[in-house]
Formats: C-alpha cells, sequence, structure tokens
C-alpha cells in the first residue's frame, strides 16, 4: 500500500471546478486534478431530494498533503457541507507515484514531466 490518495469532490459548475482544480495544484495539494464531464447527482439534503448537474474532481495527492488539501477545500468549496472523500491507491505505476509525492512537496523542482 502507499501513501498516495485519491480524493473525489463535486463541484456546481465548470468555472468553479477549474478554479478549485487550479488552486490545488498551484498549492502543491494536489500533483494533478482532473475535471471530468458534468454528471447528475440526485441526494437528499435537508428533508428534499435534490437533482443537480455537478462536475466530478478527480485530485492525486498524499496522505500527508490530505489534512491541508482538505481545509482548502472547505475553505474554497461554495456548498455547506461538500463531498470530500479521500480512497487510498493501493497499487499503481511506482514512477507515477513517485511524481505525486514529487509533486505535492513544497521543496519539488517541479521538473518532472507530467503524466
Amino acid at each position: 500500500m502507499t501513501d498516495t490518495l485519491v480524493v473525489l469532490t463535486n463541484l456546481p459548475d465548470a468555472a468553479a471546478a477549474h478554479a478549485l482544480a487550479t488552486r490545488l495544484v498551484e498549492l502543491r495539494l494536489a500533483a494533478c486534478v482532473n475535471i471530468l464531464a458534468p454528471c447528475r447527482s440526485v441526494y437528499r439534503w435537508q428533508g428534499a431530494i435534490e437533482d443537480a448537474e455537478e462536475f466530478p474532481l478527480l485530485i492525486k495527492t498524499t496522505a500527508e498533503r490530505y489534512p491541508a488539501l482538505e481545509a482548502e477545500i472547505r475553505d474554497r468549496h461554495p456548498y455547506e457541507l461538500p463531498e470530500i472523500v479521500a480512497v487510498p491507491q493501493v497499487r499503481g505505476l511506482p514512477a507515477y507515484l513517485d511524481w505525486i509525492a514529487a509533486e505535492t512537496t513544497a521543496a519539488s523542482s517541479g521538473s518532472s514531466a507530467a503524466p
């Protein structure tokens, strides 16, 4: 098992998704953020069934950076209660996992090629 995580969250529109993704990479809280195609989410919120279009993000980070990443998402997310779910990576291409670790380290040179 590695200390690499994929963190999931959803944003209400493309602009908010892009802004958050960019901020997380700029701060080195994420090595990479995939902004996925919009999806429909159906959920119960405050006693009512909601149906909304959302833009999912797949955020690649490390367990060490997760607390700061979670705090940044909470600070910048427009939802009162954002979905923030971290999924541990059991396996992966070692060079890719090393790249995630390097790009989420503040002292990283940033010289490695993006995947």
